[in-house]
Order: C-alpha cells, then structure tokens, then sequence
C-alpha cells in the first residue's frame, strides 16, 4: 500500500475521509502460533454515526468484530450461534486494531474473543469495543427442527411486490446507513406494532473482501434499536451500549429481515429486540440494551 493511500488517516486525528468503496481498508495482519490475530484498519466515510460528527457507528463495528471472530482459528462442523458486542464508548473515526483469540477451547465448544481500540487524539490507543462468540459443533438434527416465530413476509425480487414501502428519514441518508439497501414494509415509531423491514448492505465491509453473511448479519442487526424506536430523536437519543445476536439457524443470506420492537423503562432504560429472517425464514434473535435520555431544550434566540 502506498504511503499516499493513508494520509487521510493519521494515527491521532479523526477519517473517514477515505475514499473507497467500503467501510474499512485492512491496513496489516498478524498472526501468532496459537493464532491469535492482530488486524489494523482504517475508516471510511461509510461509517459515519447519525448521533454526531466524527464517531463511528455501531453497526460496522459489530460486523467488524464478527468478521474478526469468524476469522479466529476456523473449522469445519463448528459456526458461531451467539455473539456479544460491548460498546465501550464512542469510536472515533480514527484507525483501529483488532485482537482475536480463542478464550474456550474445546471440541464441541468454544468461546471467541476480539477486541477493538482506536486511536485517541494523543496518540494513544485506547479500548472501545469487544465482542464474545460461543462457536457450537454441529451436526445434522432435520429431523427436530423447528422455529417459534412466525416467517416474514420476503423479498422476492428488490421490488417488494403489493404495498408500499415507508421512506427512510432524511437522517439516515448519511453514513453506514446509507451504505443499507432498505425496504421498510411497516410504519416507522408505532407503539403495539413491530417495524418490519428487509435490508443489505451496498458496500463491502472490508475493500477487497466479499463480505461473510455472518458479518453482513451482525452489522444489519444493529439496526434495530432505530427501526424500532418509539421515540422522536430531536427530543431523545437512545444510544445502545451493546448488541447480542442468538442465531440458531445460520444467516445465507444477503438480504436480511427484522422485526423489531421497542420496550421503554420508567428510568431511563429501554430493551430494543427483534426477529431476525432471511428469505427462508427466522434465524434468530437481536437485543440491545439502550440509555434513554432527554435532549435538551433549545433556547429560543
């Protein structure tokens, strides 16, 4: 990679002003013996945050640690079926490293580790986000499958056929939302009705790489939380700390559903869930913890 490639992205200061068609640029990789990994990455601008300039939404994020434990010493007859992101604070748009590690060993069992931390504005590097994945051993059980919640209706062709579509907000048209191919099939922010929607992501994850559906999953279903808000953003923010995916199907897809509700606590606590489909049916579930808090009011001039 040429030294002119990176100047857009010095190690103290805020990017995502890389122009590229992706989210992230893979920078280096490095692997020990026991296979632990260290990656480095820079941000594009198809990262961006709808809840302020120069931080990182959780969504890249969240597929960023999934790829990385996808990548951590893979086998055969074994996927991931859970996997946890923390959110430990805003992630600037700044470049960041990756470890990956196998926390578990085991033969029908194992539990994954990664972690991010992005460079600060003194140069220093500081943690921001970690995820943990249980990788199960599998084998053929067709004969006792069965899911508990209802199919979604799907996508046939990229014109969903009979209603119409809601648009999405102006504020979504910025950022890694605007990398997301939406079809939004129910109204955005009614209460007592999940908000059903199909999306996929326009841009690869990582420039050169084909994006995993586990990867594509994981950063989609942080979508959640603002399909299913119940709240006006210019009144509340809604920020979640974390984002846990239980899959007990695997996600082939490129197009994934949700359906997502909200649920709203009287001190400033809410739960964002949602089912999570592809077009042969639900996979699997999404929850996110989230912080409710009042905007300010605005002082009339």
């Amino acid at each position: 990679m040429a030294k002119s490639d990176i100047t857009a992205a010095p190690i103290s200061g805020a990017v995502g002003t890389l122009s590229i068609e992706a989210c992230y640029r893979l920078e280096s990789t490095e692997i020990a013996l026991d296979g632990t990994t260290w990656e480095t990455f820079i941000p594009s601008a198809h990262v961006g945050s709808p809840w302020g300039p120069g931080i990182q939404h959780g969504g890249p994020v969240a597929g960023l640690l999934a790829r990385s434990l996808e990548h951590c010493r893979p086998r055969d007859a074994a996927r991931i079926s859970r996997l946890t992101v923390e959110i430990l604070g805003p992630v600037p748009m700044s470049r960041m490293s990756i470890r990956s590690w196998v926390e578990r060993p085991g033969n029908r069992i194992e539990l994954l580790a990664a972690e991010v931390c992005a460079a600060m504005p003194d140069g220093s590097m500081r943690a921001v986000a970690r995820g943990r994945a249980w990788r199960l051993a599998t084998q053929s059980t067709a004969d006792a499958a069965h899911h508990a919640d209802s199919t979604l209706d799907h996508i046939e062709t990229p014109d969903l056929p009979g209603g119409e579509l809601t648009p999405i907000p102006d504020s979504w048209k910025t950022g890694f939302a605007n990398t997301v191919e939406w079809r939004i099939t129910s109204p955005l922010g009614l209460r007592n009705t999940p908000t059903t929607a199909w999306v996929r992501l326009n841009q690869a994850l990582v420039e050169g790489e084909t994006t995993s559906d586990l990867a594509a999953t994981t950063a989609l279903a942080d979508l959640a939380n603002g399909l299913g808000a119940r709240l006006d953003p210019h009144e509340w923010t809604f920020l979640n700390t974390e984002l846990t995916i239980h899959l007990f199907a695997p996600p082939r897809s490129s197009w994934i559903g949700l359906s997502c509700e909200t649920s709203i606590g009287q001190d400033g606590i809410a739960m964002s869930a949602a089912v999570l489909h592809t077009p042969d049916g639900p996979v699997g579930r999404v929850t996110q913890n989230i912080l409710v808090e009042k905007r300010p009011e605005r002082v009339q001039a």
